[in-house]
């Protein structure tokens, strides 16, 4: 009852916001195209303190994604009958499709690994197409969101080709394949090609490291938000050394910055 209560009073707030008469003129202002932005930056800030294993930051992000989900609900509650959907019909919808999607749990089919499971799964979404009368996906490729991330949008585009046998069966193919996008990179560079061909080669070396991060089981973004987290705590140690001498980092000579950067590292290791 109390969690009940909780929500009702986060709902209550959030209509209070949103009301014409008295409520706050920008929260008014806003629709669901200006809000997205904002859920997208709330789920990373989730991410981010899981990664950094602070709970209770983690507590406080997640109530501000949970605030983006009351968000778009009261403007489609606001919304004209033919859109118009509450807070309530989400959380319902939520409930029974994860009831209706582990039949394993709540009923009695039987599932034999994490492997036949979203296989199970990935039929349970076809019957429930079939069932709203959308058309059958014309490609293993459809229905990819296109605002996810470039990374690991590009390692769900190569998970959905592999299921129809269009993959590397060898890591090492991979690996050889980097070596292939690399060398045409360079080529493009030596020859001074200009901006969009540097570009368009790039992003054959990332498409393919993504590919490699899939054969690998591994989560290309979190690879990067990792060395990103380790790349600012060298950094910032780097300039932390620097400002106890009292020197400028402009200022200093890149082979002695190599030498205390190597200096940050090595404080790691230890």
């Amino acid at each position: 009852m109390e969690n009940k209560q909780a929500i009702d009073r986060l709902l209550a707030v959030m209509a209070k916001l949103r009301d014409p008469d008295g409520g706050c003129p920008w929260d008014i202002e806003q629709t669901f195209e200006t809000i997205a932005p904002y859920t997208i930056e709330e789920a990373y800030e989730v991410a981010d303190a899981i990664a950094r294993g602070d709970m209770k930051d983690l507590k406080e992000e997640l109530g501000d994604l949970l605030l983006q989900v009351v968000y778009h609900s009261q403007m489609a509650t606001e919304s004209g009958a033919d859109l118009r959907f509450t807070f309530e019909d989400v959380a319902a919808g939520i409930a029974d499709k994860m009831i209706r999607r582990h039949p394993h749990v709540f009923g009695d089919a039987t599932v034999e690994s994490a492997a036949a499971q979203t296989k199970a799964w990935e039929e349970v979404k076809a019957e429930e197409r079939r069932l709203k009368g959308k058309a059958e996906r014309e490609s293993l490729l459809d229905d990819l969101p296109l605002a996810l991330p470039a990374l690991t949008r590009a390692e769900k585009l190569q998970k959905r080709a592999a299921r129809g046998g269009f993959d590397w069966p060898e890591t090492r193919q991979v690996l050889a394949k980097i070596d292939e996008e690399l060398f045409e990179l360079r080529t493009e560079l030596d020859a001074g090609a200009a901006t969009d061909r540097l570009e368009d080669e790039l992003g054959d070396v990332l498409f393919t490291i993504a590919n490699l991060a899939r054969h690998l089981k591994i989560d290309p973004e979190e690879a990067l938000r990792r060395t990103n987290r380790k790349f600012e705590k060298r950094f910032r140690a780097v300039e932390q050394a620097l400002g106890q001498d009292g020197r400028a980092m402009q200022e200093t000579p890149l082979d002695e910055l190599e030498r205390l950067w190597q200096a940050a590292k090595g404080v790691e290791r230890r």
